[in-house]
């Protein structure tokens, strides 16, 4: 008798080639979820993430001029740590991260077909109500377990 048995996503390492990072607002209620959301969907743990008020955001600030006007925006930069590093904002930057967990997740990116402008006004009058809606916390939340190993300071 065979069993198969499948790793959970917190079992299974951090890939050494993962290369997505996504910043985003470490006091934000929503944004807390979205990134717990992320590290469950993404299965093959292609990201990375660290809090915009943190270390990383901020050693990025130089080299990356979209994360200086855009603070109050979630962000995601592919290929990081390369030269080819693409920065995305906003609605593009959420699908693109989805495209990039892949799955039936990559399904959801295709919301690309809507001109960014729209999309862009419905992610901007969500990230106007966010702390009134799902609240703020003092300070960046500090990540458990396992998952800690995929968070940069």
């Amino acid at each position: 008798m065979v069993h198969l048995f499948r790793s959970s996503p917190e079992s299974r390492p951090v890939r050494r080639d993962a290369q997505g990072l996504v910043l985003y607002d470490g006091v934000c209620g929503l944004c807390d979820r979205t990134v717990q959301f992320f590290l469950n969907v993404d299965r093959h743990r292609v990201l990375m993430f660290a809090p915009l008020q943190g270390e990383t955001a901020t050693s990025l600030l130089g080299s990356h001029n979209a994360i200086k006007n855009n603070l109050e925006s979630i962000i995601f930069i592919r290929d990081y740590s390369t030269f080819n590093a693409a920065t995305f904002l906003r609605s593009e930057a959420i699908l693109q991260i989805l495209n990039e967990v892949g799955g039936f997740w990559r399904v959801l990116s295709w919301l690309r077909i809507i001109p960014r402008p729209l999309r862009d006004i419905v992610y901007d009058w969500i990230g106007r109500n966010r702390y009134r809606w799902f609240g703020k916390f003092p300070e960046c939340r500090i990540p458990s377990g396992e998952a800690r190993a995929r968070f940069l300071p």
